[in-house]
């Protein structure tokens, strides 16, 4: 039966219609329960748990300073459906962090997590030099907003990647590949050299053999071998390469500089700001930069903070959440971009800096909540965690 809302949306007949023809899940996921709450419990962790237990299967070298490391279960089951372009948290070392799947989600034997090198980066560095094949890894279940949505994106699309911002761009495009995907994939993907391009043999043997992915690398230091696209992601070059975006969504992921810049680029170009998505990346590098940091506010200077009983001090600078974990609170946590909430906590007493990332409900402030991992304590501070 037709929705009453279909015709208000571009190709709904045909999602419909390619929903329809999917193979139908007929998993017992309610074996052995006789209770239906225990049923219903199953049915939801099967879908979205709090925790994966899992093994490293295989540890890949993509650049000198990317691995990606594939998952599996130690038991040999599929895994939970994902939608590409999405993340999953891994929890090593106290704390976690949320790294993007490059896997496609038509293959839930395994998830591939491709993670890149950072300076001083805590979990980046632990993953990359101490990982190894049969090692146990622990995640969360698949989470974020970052992904195609066929009835409000469209089927001709571009992805301004850098860096490893290619990651959910190659899980986009092995989606395409392996569902046989009615959809035009265009990546953009700025990079320091050509050693630095993640997938590079890969990108290019698809976009040569399917006419529905175009890649266009852009290097900015190349040497001589190299003829093409040179330099910054800028509005020229993507109008040259891209033509014009018309009503075609954009997606952006990179380092975080990336993305006031990208959307200058975009505006220059006219492309309205709702046909373009970003993904979360991190806490800001530096919140003084914000307009709404308080003047001579010093983000060196401790505070006070108090949580479950204990006092500990921290800079006004650092994010709460990574104080309370290295102090042994622990909230629940995944993106740690200000997104997801799951690290919502409620401040007592004191006041907090809310970063712009900080995606709060309008009830949140007036009744002392926050996200924790983008919330900075501009005095001494009381939580309810």
């Amino acid at each position: 039966m037709k929705h009453p809302l279909a015709d208000l949306f571009d190709r709904a007949e045909q999602i419909e219609n390619e929903i329809a023809s999917r193979e139908a899940d007929t998993a017992a996921h309610d074996a052995g329960a006789a209770d239906p709450v225990l049923r219903t419990r199953r049915a939801i962790d099967a879908y979205h748990p709090k925790r994966l237990a899992l093994t490293v299967s295989e540890v890949i070298e993509e650049t000198p300073s990317t691995r990606t490391f594939r998952l599996r279960r130690p038991d040999g089951g599929g895994l939970p459906p994902f939608l590409a372009g999405q993340y999953v948290a891994v929890y090593a070392d106290g704390t976690s962090r949320p790294y993007a799947l490059s896997s496609s989600p038509a293959r839930l034997d395994h998830y591939d997590l491709t993670v890149r090198r950072v300076a001083g980066g805590r979990i980046s560095n632990h993953l990359i030099d101490t990982l190894a094949a049969g090692d146990p890894l622990t995640t969360g279940g698949p989470l974020g907003t970052f992904h195609h949505n066929p009835l409000f994106h469209g089927d001709d699309l571009v992805f301004l990647a850098g860096g490893s911002g290619v990651v959910p761009a190659m899980s986009m495009i092995r989606e395409i590949v392996d569902r046989g995907l009615v959809r035009r994939f265009h990546l953009l993907y700025g990079s320091r050299d050509l050693g630095d391009i993640v997938f590079r043999e890969e990108l290019d043997a698809l976009a040569a053999d399917d006419p529905r992915i175009r890649v266009d690398h852009v290097i900015q230091g190349p040497g001589a071998d190299w003829a093409g696209p040179t330099g910054l992601l800028t509005a020229g070059l993507i109008s040259t390469l891209t033509g014009p975006l018309g009503r075609r969504t954009v997606y952006v992921c990179g380092p975080q500089a990336l993305y006031p810049y990208a959307l200058d680029q975009l505006t220059a170009l006219g492309h309205p700001r709702r046909r373009t998505r970003f993904e979360a990346n991190g806490a800001p590098a530096d919140p003084t930069r914000q307009p709404h940091w308080p003047a001579d506010t010093d983000p060196a200077e401790e505070v006070a903070v108090t949580a479950r009983g204990i006092t500990f001090p921290t800079r006004r600078g650092r994010p709460l959440l990574d104080a309370l974990e290295d102090a042994g609170v622990r909230p629940e946590a995944a993106c740690r971009s200000g997104e997801c909430g799951l690290c919502r906590i409620r401040v007592v007493k004191g006041t907090v800096h809310n970063a712009e990332e900080a995606r709060l409900r309008l009830s949140d402030p007036p009744a002392g909540y926050t996200h924790s991992c983008v919330a900075y304590p501009l005095t001494d501070v009381e939580l309810d965690v």
